[in-house]
């Protein structure tokens, strides 16, 4: 009885399950570039967390993998990255510390910059003009309707009709 019952135990080490999730891609193997290595980061950049499955040190969680954080502290080496984790129904902010090789600069925020920076030209622009201006983002209205015509007579398709054949 107590044979159908009892499983095989299953591993959940530290790095189960990233097969995938820490290989390289294709052609991408081999030593880590020093572009990686020359980049600024400042307190309070945005950060992508991007395990790099050939440098083993200062290799975040595979949980972080994929996720983007603030920076809190930066060091010689590595940086301090405020990124925040759900927990049952709480989102708690983790602060974890990783190395540059496994962080890239973010673009999460060069549209809403961009948008900012066009809205304050906009106003200015207005400003001078003496013209009320709507600087709120509005989805794309529908089209005006039109009237379609046509030159020639159109030509019906129709199926041909069933036929049995012996």
């Amino acid at each position: 009885v107590w044979q159908c019952i009892i499983k095989m135990g299953r591993s959940e080490g530290y790095r189960s399950n990233t097969r995938d999730k820490f290989s390289k891609g294709f052609r991408k193997h081999g030593a880590v570039p020093l572009s990686k290595y020359l980049v600024t980061y400042k307190v309070g950049d945005y950060v992508d967390i991007k395990a790099d499955g050939s440098i083993h040190k200062g290799m975040p969680h595979k949980y972080y993998h994929g996720r983007t954080g603030r920076v809190w502290n930066v060091g010689k080496r590595a940086l301090g990255v405020t990124v925040n984790k759900r927990v049952g129904t709480r989102i708690i902010p983790k602060r974890i510390c990783v190395r540059v090789e496994h962080l890239s600069k973010s673009k999460c925020r060069e549209d809403f910059l961009k948008r900012v920076r066009d809205n304050g030209r906009r106003r200015v622009e207005a400003k001078k003009q003496g013209v009320k201006i709507d600087l709120k983002r509005s989805p794309g209205w529908p089209q005006a309707g039109r009237q379609v015509s046509i030159k020639k007579n159109p030509i019906t398709v129709t199926p041909k009709p069933y036929e049995w054949v012996m």
